[in-house]
């Protein structure tokens, strides 16, 4: 009885497995294309296609007689030297050093309240911390708006059943003040929520090593939560430079209730934007919307710079 031997399959041919496997590779590849697709032309359109015209236009400069012209860094040289823009960089500067703070240690204190369990309706106390993040800005700021008018307001009506002076909310010296309280009413529980959700994440053998040690609730939360939660802090404080300089919607809708204390160069996007909508200048408020952007990136980068080299032993 003979039996034949198989053949040995050629050297550097391909094995049907391994046909099939990048076949099967190679679609679910093009499928997952397929599904970000849609993502990469929106962010296309609406994102990196503007950012470069707006770039390409900031070289430009339009004039009366010549019609546009190239002017290369002038837009730039303009606005590093223009002290409206500067005024109003160093006023969000100034919210952002007293508005940052209060808002991370209020989301703070609410998220280590709800993650301690101590609290009574959680669940309620959790939603309504968070609900005015849903509320849209400019909502919010025409709510404010009204609260704090000074021939309308519920305050000014109270203020005068005592009859005292009505508080000058949207006046100089307050409007900096009253535009913070929007900003914190809004965005706390939003912070409180990426806080909670870090606080979470913590493995609840830590709370019972410290516990059996004698730590109260105190100091667990100081020596045990906070560090465990810097990088969610530092996420929390890099959002909120990012909002602080791009602060618009607020000032923009109470410049009508106080027009001689909100100008048009209150912040440096409320200036971009009459620059753009108003003066009919789009090409230099390409360059000042493109300063603004830099500032952003630099003021993050030293928040983060500075919280790091903090963080080292």
């Amino acid at each position: 009885m003979t039996t034949t031997a198989e053949k040995p399959p050629r050297i550097g041919s391909p094995r049907p497995t391994t046909l099939r496997s990048s076949g099967v590779a190679g679609r679910r590849a093009s499928t997952g294309y397929l599904f970000i697709a849609p993502f990469l032309l929106v962010f296309l359109a609406m994102l990196v296609i503007p950012l470069l015209y707006a770039a390409y236009i900031s070289l430009f400069r339009s004039q009366l007689i010549g019609g546009t012209v190239f002017a290369g860094l002038d837009n730039y040289t303009r606005a590093l030297a223009d002290p409206r823009l500067l005024e109003g960089v160093g006023r969000v500067a100034r919210f952002f050093a007293f508005q940052v703070p209060v808002m991370l240690v209020l989301a703070l204190l609410f998220a280590l309240a709800l993650d301690s369990g101590l609290l009574r309706f959680s669940k309620v106390f959790r939603l309504g911390i968070y609900l005015p993040y849903a509320v849209p800005s400019v909502l919010a700021a025409l709510m404010w708006g009204y609260l704090y008018g000074k021939d309308f307001g519920p305050f000014a009506q109270f203020a005068d059943l005592l009859n005292l002076p009505a508080p000058r909310f949207i006046s100089n010296s307050w409007m900096l003040a009253s535009l913070a309280n929007i900003v914190t009413w809004l965005f706390t529980g939003y912070n409180m929520i990426i806080l909670y959700a870090a606080l979470r994440s913590i493995p609840e053998e830590l709370y019972e090593a410290a516990a059996v040690d004698g730590a109260g609730q105190w100091r667990i939360a100081w020596s045990i939560k906070i560090p465990a939660i810097r990088s969610a802090i530092m996420l929390c404080v890099i959002f909120s430079v990012i909002g602080s300089f791009q602060l618009f919607a607020e000032p923009k809708l109470l410049q009508t209730l106080a027009p001689s204390v909100i100008d048009s160069a209150y912040t440096p996007n409320l200036y971009a934007y009459t620059l753009a909508f108003t003066g009919q200048e789009v090409n230099y408020a390409a360059a000042v919307s493109f300063l603004l952007g830099a500032t952003i990136v630099i003021a993050s980068y030293l928040v983060m710079f500075v919280t790091n080299r903090r963080s080292r032993p």
